[in-house]
């Protein structure tokens, strides 16, 4: 940050001012993804990015590499320019582009709008080798709970806050609030500083997190259909607790002037342990659970309303990070631990097991309206 030449304030607005987008698209991704499909909203998406990191090439600002805390930044950062790393970032969405062409839409999206035969074709598309009868029988299902949950409400904000809605709403807004309170945004936007302040490097620190991040998102991957959704949130948020507590014992040494050996060892398990927790479940699953839960008549509306909670929870955490270590170091990773004890209890007590449910035995379910 000093190198640089920005004060707290600046580098806190820099490193948090992506969310701003986000929380600006959140405002219309729901309905846009319900008036022209899923498939094209990804290429809308994908389209901006490809214009975000072509005008970051190009342009003038070097301080967006600390902003950027995903795995392959993490280790290519190190080794080549700011202006190559944007560029190499046009490559992934370059080939989400052409990889939309080979995604059929959504089958409910195309059950809504009474596209019967194509809402087949898609079903035969993902399902294989499924028999013809099989995949009748799932389009009539589809069908018949399209048009149950489209005669309940109307796709409007005010109708999300319906008693029936309340389970499903409670636990993915709940889930979304807590991925970017538990400061993990924060984590990885600003972690060459915090490998820097516990006397370590902050490149060692950054190809370290690349490294060990891949194969723990394989792992989530790999075991989310055989342990489930919500065991795999619990041992997320529990190595996340364990994580940000580790990282404010070493800090709290830190200023109680304790070795720096045992200090760099506290924080660099701390920091190495938050990439692979988060990987392991609170990253991609929260998303998962909403787009389950969520009935059609509601989902693009919902979803809206819980990103926005999602990208403006993040700004309030990665804009305010810097100013709360300002305040005490130690201090701001026992909140975070706080917000994890209160994560696991949530988890444990509101979030439902999706695993092995079809989404409309598991919407009919959690809005108990059979």
């Amino acid at each position: 940050m000093a190198e640089m030449g920005m004060s707290v304030a600046q580098y806190s607005t820099f490193g948090s001012i992506m969310t701003l987008g986000g929380m600006l698209g959140s405002l219309f991704n729901g309905k846009m993804a319900d008036i022209i499909g899923r498939r094209y909203t990804m290429w809308v998406s994908a389209l901006f990015f490809l214009v975000s990191w072509s005008t970051i090439a190009f342009a003038k600002v070097f301080q967006f590499m600390i902003t950027f805390g995903f795995s392959l930044a993490y280790a290519v950062g190190t080794i080549i320019s700011w202006r190559a790393l944007a560029l190499l970032g046009d490559i992934p969405c370059l080939l989400h582009v052409v990889g939309i062409f080979f995604i059929p839409e959504s089958p409910r999206w195309l059950a809504k709008l009474g596209k019967d035969k194509e809402l087949e074709a898609t079903l035969k598309y993902l399902r294989g080798n499924a028999s013809a009868d099989d995949v009748s029988q799932e389009a009539l299902e589809i069908k018949e709970h399209t048009k149950l949950f489209e005669s309940l409400s109307e796709n409007r904000i005010q109708d999300l806050f319906q008693h029936k809605y309340a389970d499903a709403l409670i636990v993915v807004a709940g889930l979304m609030v807590l991925q970017e309170f538990g400061g993990t945004n924060a984590f990885s936007y600003y972690a060459a500083s915090i490998f820097e302040m516990a006397g370590l490097s902050g490149t060692f620190g950054m190809v370290s997190i690349a490294i060990i991040q891949i194969p723990a998102t394989i792992t989530s991957v790999l075991l989310t259909d055989k342990l489930g959704r919500r065991p795999l949130l619990l041992i997320s948020a529990l190595g996340l607790f364990l994580s940000t507590f580790l990282l404010g014992l070493a800090f709290l040494l830190q200023e109680l002037g304790k070795s720096g050996t045992i200090v760099a060892l506290l924080a660099c398990i701390g920091m190495l342990g938050l990439p692979i927790a988060f990987s392991l479940g609170m990253a991609g699953l929260p998303g998962v659970v909403m787009a389950e839960v969520f009935p059609i008549n509601i989902k693009g509306t919902a979803g809206s309303l819980v990103t926005f909670l999602n990208w403006s929870s993040s700004w309030i955490v990665t804009y305010s990070f810097n100013f709360v270590m300002l305040w005490n170091s130690a201090g701001t990773f026992f909140i975070f631990t706080g917000i994890w004890i209160l994560g696991i209890l949530f988890i444990a007590r509101f979030v439902p097991e999706t695993k092995g449910r079809s989404l409309e035995e598991l919407q009919t379910s959690i809005t108990h309206i059979m």
